[in-house]
């Protein structure tokens, strides 16, 4: 992410509401007050503030009328809240605010964490090593977040436990079925069936659910991880699930964004078995037998979201070249999608 110089059109604050709930709350240091708004692809609009030689984000919901649970910044103020007190590598919460009278909508404020937001590691690292490195520390930073204690975090109510890939794969199916705008596909069709019949081991973690490279801070001179942010998606789920969304990266073809076609050895990125074995050893497994099932899963997932914008631009309600550029995308993902399946031993 970037930082605008400004704040966009209707993403306004009250500058002197906030300041004097922050001296209230918080006793920041006086001195004056300046926001300005980071640019990126977050729902939950983010904000750098700064205060008295003092500089911290702001995350708050977007303003107008929202689907009820959806953007529930507090919630992730919880989470990164809890992980932060066990040592894991989150931003340190810093206030939290529920009374949408201060600046229009709920908000939480986060201590500032300088590094490094990566997009692309085959062109934003220069160094092979370095980027072994960096996915080895990726690699480290998922296990050890999946094997953290539910209860000793005090999250045994952050979601429901077990049952989460087949809840899951009931919703995107549904949400799939009901879109009659936007057609239907084979894979999908075939998929949705497949996936339903599936009886996993079950288990139960904290998930980030949206765990990619770009949404860590890396440390500014070193391939550490300094922070994992934008847990909006996160809950209570299946550990291999969200482990198999991560992994999606290796599946995906460069022009969606993946790493599948690159010569990983010349990049210095770990091939996908090697880096499957790092997290089983890391979690204390022995193998990862329903790996393929859980990639299915996701990409089935990843597809019906995108069938979902692909009605939006059929209905004439996401003109954006984006959404039209992603609803294009929907066959070849679908087909991906049940390759996996096939991978899996789907007939």
């Amino acid at each position: 992410m970037s930082e605008d110089a400004g704040v966009r059109a209707g993403f306004e604050l009250d500058a002197g509401a906030l300041e004097a709930w922050m001296q209230a709350r918080m006793k920041v240091p006086p001195g004056p007050l300046t926001i300005s708004q980071f640019s990126g692809g977050q729902s939950n609009p983010t904000y750098g503030v700064t205060v008295g030689g003092l500089s911290l984000v702001l995350r708050r919901k977007p303003p107008g009328p929202l689907l009820k649970g959806a953007h529930d910044v507090l919630r992730e103020a919880r989470v990164m809240g809890a992980l932060g007190e066990a040592g894991f590598p989150v931003p340190r919460i810093l206030g939290v605010c529920e009374d949408p009278e201060v600046i229009g909508t709920a908000f939480y404020l986060m201590a500032h964490v300088e590094g490094r937001i990566v997009w692309d590691p085959a062109t934003d690292i220069a160094d092979p090593g370095e980027r072994a490195a960096t996915f080895d520390a990726m690699n480290a930073t998922l296990a050890r977040l999946h094997s953290l204690d539910i209860d000793a975090l005090g999250l045994s109510d952050y979601g429901r436990r077990g049952g989460f890939v087949q809840r899951q794969t009931a919703l995107w199916t549904r949400q799939y079925r009901e879109d009659v705008d936007a057609g239907r596909d084979q894979h999908m069709d075939r998929l949705a069936d497949w996936l339903g019949e599936r009886d996993l081991p079950d288990e139960t973690s904290v998930i980030h659910g949206d765990f990619r490279i770009d949404n860590l801070i890396l440390h500014p001179g070193r391939p550490e991880v300094a922070a994992v942010i934008d847990w909006e998606l996160s809950t209570l789920g299946h550990p291999l699930a969200d482990f198999a969304y991560h992994l999606m990266m290796y599946r995906m073809p460069a022009h969606l964004g993946g790493l599948a076609g690159r010569d990983l050895q010349a990049l210095g990125i770990p091939a996908e078995a090697d880096y499957v074995a790092a997290y089983a050893e890391r979690t204390g497994r022995s193998a990862l037998p329903d790996l393929d099932v859980f990639v299915a899963f996701n990409m089935f997932r990843f597809a019906a979201i995108i069938h979902g914008i692909r009605g939006r631009v059929i209905r004439g309600n996401a003109v954006s070249p984006k959404a039209r550029k992603r609803a294009d995308e929907f066959p070849e993902l679908a087909r991906l999608a049940w390759e996996q399946a096939v991978k899996a031993g789907a007939r």
